[in-house]
């Protein structure tokens, strides 16, 4: 309930502060993954033609997208593969499980030279955990050169206790060492 409460005062923050700092909607993490807030309907040419988005995950649950973003209809319709792993804001950290899933789906389509976009509602907690689970497997890194790299290029990413437990548990039972 808290989440649905503060849904959209803290979205309206996320929109305040890219306009008034430097803080980017989005950010490119490497040639295959953009890590970004909840990506709004009027952005989807942007991100497909600029971008060459091909596949989305979204680390929201259903009633994050509905108002303002695409689901898995609109973005299908529009050629762009479609994975949701509902993860509840603030207070929860994806389980391993879904962040398995989403690395493969990462993986599945970086083969095809087309872009992820992965997103939570602020591109700060929920899907930077995600995208550190990636660059981990991908580079063989430990979750701190993940999370380095991820904030050279968004630092306004924030990572809770529950997230680095998250990475740190995957990173012992799905990284080659």
């Amino acid at each position: 309930m808290f989440g649905r409460l503060t849904l959209y005062p803290t979205l309206f923050y996320n929109v305040v502060m890219e306009k008034v700092t430097s803080r980017n909607w989005y950010d490119r993490i490497d040639d295959n993954v953009i890590l970004g807030a909840l990506p709004f309907r009027g952005m989807t040419g942007q991100l497909l033609d600029k971008e060459n988005v091909k596949a989305v995950v979204s680390m929201n649950e259903d009633y994050e997208l509905w108002l303002f973003a695409n689901g898995r209809k609109e973005w299908e319709s529009r050629g762009v593969k479609f994975l949701q792993l509902h993860t509840r804001d603030i207070f929860e950290a994806p389980c391993q499980e879904k962040l398995k899933k989403g690395v493969s789906f990462i993986n599945e389509v970086a083969g095809t030279g087309g872009s992820v976009y992965v997103h939570c509602k602020a591109g700060r907690t929920r899907s930077s955990t995600l995208v550190g689970c990636y660059l981990m497997q991908k580079n063989c890194w430990k979750p701190e050169q993940a999370v380095h790299f991820m904030q050279n290029r968004r630092p306004h990413i924030l990572l809770r206790s529950k997230q680095w437990q998250a990475l740190h548990t995957f990173y012992e039972n799905n990284v080659e060492r």
